[in-house]
C-alpha cells in the first residue's frame, strides 16, 4: 500500500501521501467522583496525571507501519498542548527517530495537560495547524478523557473548518482537502480502567513494579512475623489491587468496585488471626487508593494499620507505592501489546470512511478488536455511576469478563473457609516435564480450590515416576502458602512418560484411592495424559477424570494459545536482549546472535524478537535457506549505513539442524567483515528460572482453580453405582486459552492438530504476527490484511 487519499474512501491504493499524526496525552477524565451515596457530586474535566508505560512501543509501531504503507507520519510533542501550539511541536517522524525506544518507559514525545484544548478556540487553533500540514488522521494514545476529547474534535471538525475559512486563516480549497478527520485511539492507563479492553497499555508493566515490591516485602515480613499493608494506584478502578492480591495470595484486598460488607473490621481481624493460627508468619493486605466502605467513606492504609495494631497487636507496616508504579522498563507483554495495537491502529485509519465512527483498538483475550470509542467511554462512565449509586455487583460486571473472573477467583481462594462436610474425593496433582515459573502458583490454586470443595488433595512428587513408585502424600492449605511467587516446581518434575509404568501407576491409583488427576506441565504432560487415556481399555483404574494444564516456557502444547511460564521466559529473554542492544549501541557496528529455547517451537524467538526489536528471528515453522541468510546480512550492511549501527538476530534452538548458531555466527562474521563484527549468546536454562511474572501468577492461579471446579462437576457426572467411572472422551481434557476464553478440550480431539514428531501444534496463532516484526525491522515484505479486524460493539449490562 503506497498511500490513501483522505478524500477518497475506496480500497484502491493511490500514490497520494496519507498523513498520520500520533501523540500521547495525559487525559482529563470526565467522570463521577466517588463520594457519599447520599450526595453525588459530578466532576467534569477532572485531571488525572498519567505518564504511561510503553507508549513508546505503540508510537514506534504506528510510525514504522505508517511509513511502510507510504504515509507521511508526524509527531505531536506534548500532547494536545502541542496540537494547539503547533510550530515545532508538530514535526515529521522518521524510521530512525523511533529507534531504541522499546526499552524506555514513559513517552519520548512528551505528554502534557492542556486547558486550551477544552475550549473551542483552542480546538480551532489545533484544527488550523493540522489543515496547514494536510493532516486528516489522528492516532491518540491516552485514557478515556483524551479519547473523548479526540472524538469531540472529530465531531466539531466541519464547524471548526467553516469558522477558520470565515476568519481567513485557511482557504476554502484547504478546507475541502481536509473535509474529514479520522480518529483511532489506543488506551494507555496503568489502572486498566477503560472498559472494552482486557488490558490497557502500561498495566502489565505497573504490575511488574508492584510484584517486585511485594516479593521484597514478603521476605522481611516473614522474618519478623509482620503484617504489611500495601497501597497501590487505582482511584476509580481496583484492577491493580485485585490482580496483585491474586498474584501474591494476599489475605485481603480493598477495591472501589466492591466495598467490604458492614462489619468488615471484625471479619478482617478474624481472617488475619486464622492465617496466623494455621502457621503463617506474615499477612499481606492490598489496598487500592480509591477503596471505600459501603457508606462511601474512604478506607485508608493508615486506618487499616490502626485497626490491626489496636485489635490484634500485630507488628504492622504500611507501604504506599505511589509513582514507582509508573516508572521503569516496560514488560515484554506491554511492548508486544503496544506494537500490535499500533499496527491495528494504522490499518483502522487506512480503512476508515466518513461514516466510520471513531474507534479504539482493544484487546479481547488474545484478539485485537476495534470498538466504537464512545460506547467504551459510556460503559466506563456507567461503572463509575454504578459505584457511586451502590450498585456494586453491576460495577463488577461492567468492568468486563476478565475483571469479574479475577474477582470471583480471588473470593473463592481467599475468603471462603473449607466446608465441614467432606466429599470423600481424593484429587492428585503432579508436575510433568521441564520446570517453569508459575507451576507452583497453579498447584496452590488447585489445592486450595479442592479443599474448598471438600476434597482431600494429594501431592505426587517427581511426576509419573513418583506416581509409579508411590511418592504420594496429602497436601494441605498451609502447605502451599507463599507458593505463588516461587519459581520452578516445588513438587518436583521429570520428563518420564507413563507408557512403561502403567502397571505400577494403576496399582497406586487404586492404593491411594485417587478419583481425579490434575497434570501440570508441557508437551510431556499432554502426551502422558494421552497414554493414560489409551490405557483405560486395559486398566480400569485409569477411568477417572483428568485435566492437563499447559505449563512450559516453549508454549508448544496444542489446545492453548498460552502456556504458564512462557511469559516469564519471554521477559527474561527481552531484558537480556535490552542489555545486549545497549552494549551494541555503545560499541557501534556490532551484531549479536542470540539462541533461545523452545524446542521446535519458535514462539519465544518470535515474540522476543518483537519485544526487543530484533532484525530477524529464525524458527523451525518458517523454513529458511542460504538465500534468506544472505538477504539478512545485506539488510544489516545497509542498516550500518544509517544512524542505527547495531543488529540483533534471534535463533530458536532447533530451527534448523544444519544452520546452527555457530554456523550463522561464522557466516555473519565472514560476510560482515569490514562493516560489522559479531558476538553470540546462548541463553540456556536461565529462561526456565526466576520468579513468575504477574501474568504467569494470575494465569496459573485462574487455570488451577478452574481445573478443579471442572473436575468437581465431572466427578458428579461420572459417579455411578457408588463409584467413579469415567471413560468418555470429554472426561480427559486440556484446559487452554483459545482466543478469548479458557476452554476445556478433549485430549483425543487435539491429536489431529499435533505434530508429535516435532512436539508442536500444527496451527499456531502467533505465526500471523511474524510479518509485523519484519516490517518494524524495515524489510520490504507483503503485509497480509485479508483477515482484517471488523468493528465490534460493547455489550452493556444495564439494570432491567
Amino acid at each position: 500500500i503506497k498511500g490513501r487519499d483522505s478524500a477518497q474512501h475506496s480500497h484502491n491504493p493511490s500514490t497520494r501521501p496519507f498523513p498520520v499524526v500520533i501523540f500521547c496525552q495525559r487525559p482529563g477524565h470526565p467522570c463521577l467522583e466517588m463520594c457519599l451515596r447520599k450526595s453525588l457530586r459530578n466532576y467534569k474535566g477532572h485531571d488525572t496525571h498519567l505518564v504511561l508505560f510503553c507508549m513508546n512501543a505503540a508510537v514506534r509501531a504506528t510510525v514504522r507501519v505508517g511509513l511502510y504503507t507510504g504515509a507521511k507520519v508526524y509527531f505531536v510533542h506534548e500532547g494536545y498542548q502541542g496540537l494547539v501550539d503547533g510550530g515545532e511541536n508538530i514535526c515529521p517522524a522518521t524510521w530512525e527517530s523511533v529507534s531504541m525506544m522499546l526499552q524506555l518507559g514513559g513517552t519520548v514525545i512528551g505528554s502534557a495537560r492542556c486547558k486550551d484544548f477544552r475550549t473551542r478556540e483552542g480546538r480551532m487553533k489545533a484544527a488550523c495547524n493540522l489543515v496547514k500540514l494536510g493532516i486528516t488522521n489522528l492516532c491518540v494514545i491516552g485514557g478515556d478523557g483524551s479519547l473523548t476529547g479526540a472524538n469531540q474534535f472529530r465531531t466539531e471538525w466541519s464547524g471548526l473548518l467553516d469558522d477558520l475559512v470565515r476568519a481567513g486563516k485557511i482557504t476554502e480549497e484547504g478546507a475541502k482537502k481536509s473535509s474529514h478527520l479520522n480518529i483511532v485511539g489506543m488506551v494507555g492507563s496503568i489502572d486498566n480502567d477503560f472498559c472494552g479492553t482486557d488490558m490497557t497499555i502500561g498495566t502489565d508493566s505497573a504490575l511488574h513494579r508492584i510484584i517486585e515490591v511485594v516479593d521484597a516485602i514478603a521476605t522481611t515480613a516473614q522474618s519478623h512475623q509482620r503484617t504489611f499493608i500495601l497501597e497501590v494506584m487505582g482511584r476509580h478502578c481496583g484492577y491493580l489491587a485485585l490482580v496483585t492480591a491474586l498474584a501474591c495470595g494476599a489475605d485481603w484486598v480493598f477495591i472501589p468496585e466492591m466495598p467490604p460488607d458492614d462489619g468488615w473490621e471484625n471479619h478482617l481481624c478474624r481472617r488475619l488471626t486464622d492465617q496466623r493460627t494455621r502457621g503463617s508468619r506474615l499477612n499481606v493486605i492490598i489496598v487500592a487508593e480509591g477503596a471505600m466502605s459501603r457508606d462511601g467513606t474512604l478506607i485508608t492504609s493508615d486506618q487499616i494499620k490502626k485497626l490491626v495494631t489496636d485489635s490484634l497487636g500485630f507488628d504492622t507496616r504500611t507501604t504506599v507505592l505511589g509513582h514507582v508504579q509508573r516508572g521503569g522498563t516496560p514488560s515484554a507483554f506491554d511492548r508486544i501489546l503496544g506494537s500490535r495495537m499500533g499496527v491495528e491502529a494504522v490499518m483502522a485509519l487506512l480503512e476508515a470512511t466518513p461514516d466510520t465512527p471513531a474507534c479504539v483498538v482493544s484487546l479481547s483475550g488474545n484478539q485485537a478488536v476495534r470498538l466504537p470509542l464512545m460506547e467504551c467511554v459510556q460503559v466506563t462512565k456507567d461503572v463509575t455511576a454504578a459505584m457511586a449509586e451502590g450498585r456494586f455487583d453491576e460495577a463488577i460486571k461492567l468492568r468486563g469478563k476478565s475483571f469479574e473472573n479475577n474477582w470471583n477467583t480471588y473470593k473463592l481462594l481467599a475468603h471462603i473457609n473449607p466446608p465441614d462436610v467432606k466429599s470423600n474425593i481424593n484429587v492428585a496433582i503432579m508436575n510433568i516435564g521441564a520446570p517453569c515459573a508459575g507451576m507452583n502458583a497453579a498447584v496452590r490454586a488447585a489445592v486450595r480450590m479442592g479443599i474448598i470443595q471438600g476434597h482431600s488433595m494429594l501431592a505426587v512428587h517427581d511426576g509419573f515416576d513418583g506416581l509409579a513408585h508411590g511418592q504420594v502424600e496429602p497436601i494441605t492449605w498451609t502447605s502451599v502458602s507463599g507458593w505463588t511467587g516461587k519459581g520452578g516446581s516445588a513438587l518436583g518434575t521429570k520428563r518420564t512418560l507413563p507408557a512403561k509404568l502403567l502397571e505400577e501407576i494403576s496399582h497406586n491409583i487404586a492404593k491411594f484411592n485417587i478419583h481425579a488427576l490434575v497434570i501440570i506441565g508441557g508437551f510431556e504432560a499432554y502426551v502422558g495424559a494421552l497414554e493414560l487415556v489409551q490405557a483405560r481399555e486395559k486398566y480400569e483404574e485409569m477411568c477417572i477424570p483428568m485435566v492437563v494444564i499447559p505449563a512450559t516456557v516453549s508454549n508448544n502444547v496444542p489446545g492453548s494459545d498460552f502456556s504458564i511460564g512462557a511469559d516469564t521466559a519471554l521477559n527474561t529473554i527481552t531484558s537480556t536482549c535490552d542489555r545486549i542492544k545497549q552494549s551494541a549501541a555503545g560499541t557501534k557496528r556490532r551484531v549479536f546472535i542470540v539462541e533461545t529455547m523452545g524446542g521446535y517451537c519458535g514462539y519465544l524467538a518470535t515474540m522476543a524478537g518483537l519485544a526487543a526489536g530484533a532484525d530477524a528471528a529464525y524458527i523451525f515453522e518458517e523454513k529458511f535457506n542460504i538465500k534468506d541468510l544472505q538477504v539478512n546480512v545485506e539488510h544489516l550492511v545497509e542498516k550500518m549505513k544509517t544512524t542505527v549501527k547495531r543488529g540483533l538476530i534471534l535463533r530458536n534452538e532447533n530451527c534448523n539442524a544444519n544452520y546452527t548458531t555457530d554456523l550463522i555466527f561464522n557466516l555473519y562474521s565472514e560476510e560482515g567483515k569490514g562493516v560489522f563484527d559479531c558476538r553470540k549468546n546462548v541463553l540456556g536454562h536461565m529462561q526456565q528460572g526466576g520468579t513468575p511474572t504477574p501474568f504467569d501468577r494470575n494465569f496459573a492461579t485462574k487455570m488451577g482453580a478452574k481445573s478443579v471446579l471442572w473436575l468437581t462437576d465431572k466427578l458428579r457426572e461420572c459417579y455411578r453405582h457408588g463409584r467413579i467411572f469415567a471413560n468418555s472422551q470429554d472426561s480427559a481434557c486440556l484446559l487452554g486459552m483459545r482466543k478469548r476464553a479458557l476452554t476445556f478440550q478433549p485430549l483425543n480431539e487435539l491429536k489431529e492438530d499435533t505434530d508429535f514428531e516435532h512436539r508442536i501444534p500444527k496451527t499456531q496463532w502467533w505465526l500471523k504476527i511474524r510479518p509485523i516484526m519484519k516490517i518494524l525491522a524495515k524489510y520490504d515484505i507483503k503485509l497480509d490484511t485479508s483477515e482484517h479486524t471488523d468493528m465490534e460493539h460493547v455489550i452493556q449490562k444495564r439494570r432491567p
